[in-house]
């Protein structure tokens, strides 16, 4: 099961933004006090009393607006909403009870998800808990009062939207068909390659950028195994006013990416690599996922030779110079050209996502690498490598013992990474470290 959503909605300028980057602990969203200035979704992993979900804020609901941009802010809530596990329905102290607020209750309503009513601006609670009780009357439920700009009352919120994770149950449901997401920007050829594999149009076709709207599972047999591929609405970057509204499929993007085992990144041969095919796989290098990118109408390349798969691959290892462990596949979803070779990739990413390394063996490759480049020092004080161990796979992740975490850098982690992917390649797949730091005393306790 992917980690819950909770959708943060409610009428303009009621302090969503506010409270959003008070729970997610950074300026994600832009804040002013002016109707409408969140006119995207944005979306933050949160973690509370152990508990782990990803927190969409929304564009204010202004259900009668004719406004273009209202109506499309209207459009992405309406999604938000439909995606939520749990609505963080908000209102304003200050404004008191609007007709506003009471139509958006109504929607909530129709939605049959739990939603939790949360009074925003309630500084002083003693001397403004009489004017909370107003909002009894949208039939929510109790009110939980916060300040967001004070960050008061979080934890009380924030313990009424988990409880309904315990109710809902999150464990971690058991697979055994690989789920594969299909992730990119619109119009490349995403559910064209799905079709392909399928060889009937089980998934609509269309040259018009954002037809598939939700995530779609589709089962795949091939040579014998199964594989679950799950199509998503394309995302397309912010240009112009009038298109905002593309963006409201990210949180597709990400409750995909959270679903799957690997990730294929669909990449238009004849537009070219972009900063926002950059975004798109940052979502699932993130997550750790295992990841393929498939670079689609390969049959179409203007121009090509024989060093045009060169060439592109050397532009796309540029751009996407943090996912140099992926794999890069040309194919073509019109044709069929090495979409057989697509399955053999991803069994490869699923087997090197999952693969165990002894611990002995990473002390061994440990030891060499630390004789080849001397660990850093800092005012006379050396970093010292006392143990490594994994602990996981999913991404595969180790544990780094050292006598000061302060000098591991990030430089020298990468070394370490580059020192055991010479050894086992790990092609496809992120790698995780995690540092910890044992005093002298304590380091006899780990050999």
């Amino acid at each position: 099961m992917s980690k819950p959503i909770v959708a943060i909605v409610g009428r303009p300028n009621v302090g969503k933004s506010t409270l959003f980057n008070a729970l997610a602990g950074k300026n994600l969203s832009i804040v002013k006090d002016t109707p409408g200035v969140t006119r995207d979704r944005i979306y933050a992993d949160v973690e509370w009393a152990g508990y782990h979900f990803t927190m969409i804020d929304t564009g204010g609901i202004e259900p009668d607006s004719a406004d273009v941009i209202l109506r499309q802010m209207r459009e992405q809530a309406e999604i938000a909403i439909e995606t939520a596990d749990v609505i963080v329905f908000m209102v304003d102290l200050r404004s008191g009870l609007q007709d506003a607020d009471g139509k958006v209750a109504d929607m909530l309503r129709k939605s049959g998800k739990p939603v939790i009513l949360c009074v925003n601006a309630v500084d002083n609670y003693k001397t403004q808990s009489p004017y909370i009780y107003e909002f009894y009357e949208l039939g929510i439920g109790d009110p939980v009062p916060v300040s967001a700009a004070n960050r008061q009352g979080l934890g009380d919120l924030l313990d009424q939207v988990t409880r309904n994770f315990s109710e809902m149950g999150t464990e971690e449901e058991e697979h055994e068909i690989p789920r594969v997401a299909i992730i990119g920007k619109p119009n490349v050829g995403k559910s064209s390659i799905i079709n392909k594999l399928l060889g009937e149009s089980r998934v609509i076709v269309s040259n018009v950028a954002g037809t598939t709207r939700d995530s779609i599972d589709t089962n795949v047999r091939w040579n014998g195994k199964d594989y679950t591929f799950i199509d998503t609405a394309g995302l397309r970057r912010k240009s112009k006013v009038k298109e905002e509204l593309e963006r409201y499929t990210v949180i597709r993007t990400v409750t995909a990416v959270e679903r799957a085992d690997v990730v294929v990144l669909v990449i238009d041969a004849v537009e070219g690599i972009s900063e926002q095919d950059a975004k798109i796989a940052g979502i699932a290098h993130d997550r750790g996922k295992g990841i393929v990118i498939a670079v689609n109408k390969w049959d179409a390349y203007p121009d090509k030779d024989s060093k045009s798969t060169v060439e592109f691959e050397a532009e796309v290892r540029r751009i996407l110079s943090y996912l140099s462990y992926a794999e890069i596949l040309f194919i073509s979803a019109e044709t069929g050209q090495r979409l057989n070779k697509l399955f053999s990739t991803i069994d490869m990413v699923l087997e090197n996502q999952n693969r165990r390394i002894q611990t002995g063996v990473l002390n061994e490759i440990m030891t060499e690498a630390v004789a080849m480049q001397a660990p850093p020092t800092d005012k006379g004080r050396r970093l010292k490598l006392y143990y490594i161990t994994q602990v996981a796979v999913g991404p595969p992740t180790f544990v780094i013992f050292v006598n000061d975490k302060e000098l591991m850098h990030f430089s020298y982690v990468r070394y370490m990474e580059n020192q055991i992917r010479q050894t086992f390649a790990f092609k496809g797949t992120a790698l995780k470290f995690i540092i910890r730091q044992r005093s002298e005393k304590d380091r006899t306790s780990l050999e």
